[in-house]
Parts: structure tokens; sequence; C-alpha cells
């Protein structure tokens, strides 16, 4: 057999040999490139032709799942910007994202550190680390007591949803926090796993004061829910798993069972360092969730095993770089627990 001879089922098949010159190289020709590729470097590229197809849809609502500590490592700015140019339209975090993020709105700064420092030298010092990041605890409890704080503006009679807490409490923060964004843009954000956060942890100091609000966590579900029973098609992205991605998971199964299914949604993107084969969530395919009815079977499904800071930043410069803009974002409008949403031209 010579270097010539080949399998005549290869001859539509395309060499990837070829797909990776240098010429007119930026990270949106980068990631197109890497779409022809195989293994996780063809997934990745193929993320940013779905996400892409996703944002020229004319009717479709986009939910992305954050997971991690993404804002420590510092893709803050980055998401903010997802946010404010709606390549995403509902987000639901764990607390401590939009914890670190709020910290960071208040001029608390995380800083590149060690990852092998000696970890009873940094608490004599007052500084917290996250793998090889610093950050100052007198700075995290000054975002506790703002907490505190907040929570005593609040009217003790009402119950609130976290959406409704992150919307106020984005009113007050910068432009480039993911809060302050997310509120200017008219993005909900959901936070179930509220009180597992330091969120959580200045309430309680408001809690202990005799200041005690209430977080309905079921009118999260519900209204989460609502946004899917009233989106034309959905699609998801998750940075990582856990909480989030279950929570924005399940609203296909209680629409299901209050029947307003829709089918699952339509385009499922993630982001993840777990394997499916222990069972977990985090890993879970995107073909196990068509069983439960949460994916639909014709949807684009792409899963990127991958660490979520180094495809994040490659996958929203493409986008950005490629041009393609939103044009008609999901407008949603609360009243009294009801959800009115209707796809608008951006203003």
């Amino acid at each position: 057999m010579t270097g010539n001879d080949h399998d005549d089922r290869s001859c539509d098949l395309e060499n990837l040999a070829t797909t990776m010159g240098m010429e007119g190289r930026s990270v949106y020709k980068l990631a197109r490139d890497m779409a022809k590729l195989g293994f996780q470097a063809g997934q990745l590229g193929r993320s940013v032709e779905a996400w892409q197809k996703m944002l020229t849809e004319e009717e479709i609502t986009i939910f992305l799942g954050l997971a991690g500590a993404m804002v420590p490592a510092g893709l803050r700015k980055l998401i903010s910007h997802m946010i404010s140019e709606r390549m995403v339209d509902c987000v639901v975090s764990t607390g401590a994202n939009l914890f670190h993020d709020l910290c960071e709105g208040l001029g608390v700064v995380h800083y590149r550190g060690d990852p092998c420092a000696d970890d009873a030298a940094l608490r004599e010092e007052g500084i917290d680390r996250i793998f090889d990041v610093y950050v100052s605890e007198a700075g995290l409890q000054s975002g506790d007591r703002y907490i505190a704080e907040f929570v005593k503006t609040l009217d003790p009679s009402q119950t609130y949803s976290s959406r409704e807490l992150m919307e106020m409490l984005g009113q007050n923060m910068p432009a480039h926090t993911l809060l302050g964004s997310a509120s200017r843009a008219g993005v909900p954000i959901f936070v179930p796993a509220l009180s597992d956060s330091s969120i959580g942890i200045g309430m309680v100091l408001a809690w202990r004061e005799g200041h005690r609000i209430v977080v309905d966590q079921i009118r999260d579900v519900d209204e989460i829910s609502q946004i899917t029973e009233k989106s034309s098609q959905t699609g998801v992205v998750f940075v990582g798993g856990g909480v989030p991605k279950n929570f924005i998971q399940q609203t296909k199964v209680v629409a299901d069972l209050c029947g307003k299914y829709r089918g699952g949604h339509n385009y499922a993107i993630q982001y993840t360092i777990d394997p499916p084969h222990f069972g977990g969530l985090s890993g879970c395919t995107f073909s196990e969730g068509v069983s439960w009815g949460k994916i639909s079977k014709e949807a684009r499904m792409i899963q990127v095993f991958v660490d979520a800071t180094i495809a994040l930043p490659i996958v929203v410069h493409a986008l950005d770089e490629s041009g393609t803009r939103r044009k008609t974002p999901p407008r949603y409008a609360w009243n009294e627990g009801e959800l009115s949403l209707a796809y608008e031209e951006r203003r």
C-alpha cells in the first residue's frame, strides 16, 4: 500500500493537516479553523459556531449558567460584556460569583498570588486564597456588611425572589460589574443557592440584628420557568455545571408538568472539566438530558471538556470579532409575579 492509497469512505472527509494555516489570523478565524479539528479543539470551535447561530435567531432566549469562580479568576468584565451585548438573556449563578462581583464594584481587588504559598502565613496577614488568586479578608467583610446594610433598606413584610434582590443590588453597582450590566440591560439574574454564599452571610448579619427578610426560592423556580414557558425557543450555555445547570434544565420539567411544554432546549453548549461517567450533573451529557425532555432531540449540542477560564475568553472574543449582533432579544415585564415576554429590536 502506498501513501496515496486510502479507503474510499474518506473521500468526503476533511484533511486535518490543511486546516490550521497562519494566514489572516484573528481570534474568530482561529475559532473557525479549530472547528475543523478533532478532539476538544474542534468542540471549542464548534461551540462558537453554535453560539453565533443562536445570536442570529429572531426569537430565542439564551440562558447562562455560571458556576465555578469565574469572577475571582478575572473574567468579570468579559461576562459583563456578554450581558450588556445580549449574548445571553438570563443568568443563573452561584452566589459566590456575584458576591465577588459586588466586592469588585465596591473597590475590592483580586490579585495574582502563589498556589504554593504558606496558607497559615496568609491567614495571619488577612489574605484569602483561591488557588493562585489572593483577596483581602477585610475587603470581603466590607462586602458582607454592605449586604447587611442593603437588607436593612428592604420591607420585611414582603417576600423577595433572588431575581428581585439582584436587580436592586445592581442599580447601585458600576456598569462593568455583572450586577450593574444586568440591571442596565434588563437581564434577570437568579441565585438559587443564595444562602450558600457570602451574600447569605451578609443577610445573616442583618437577621441577627432583627432585620429579617424572606427570600422565596420557590418563586425563583416559578419565575425562571415562566421565562422558559413563554419563550419561542431556548438555548443554554453552561460555564461549569452544578446548581446553575440543574436550575435551568429543570424549567423544562416544570413546563411539562404544567402543560406548557414546547419541547426541550433548542441549543445547548457547555464548558466543563467534569466527565459523565461518575454520574454527576456537571459532566452529564446533553444526550442524557434528551431522555428527561430537558434538551430537544433535534438540538444543536456542543459539550467542550475544557477549563472555562481558557475557553470563555477565546469564545467571547471570537463572537465579538464575528460582527454578529443580537437584533431581537427578549424583554421582560413582571406584574405581581406574572411575566410578559416579548422579542423587541434592541434600542
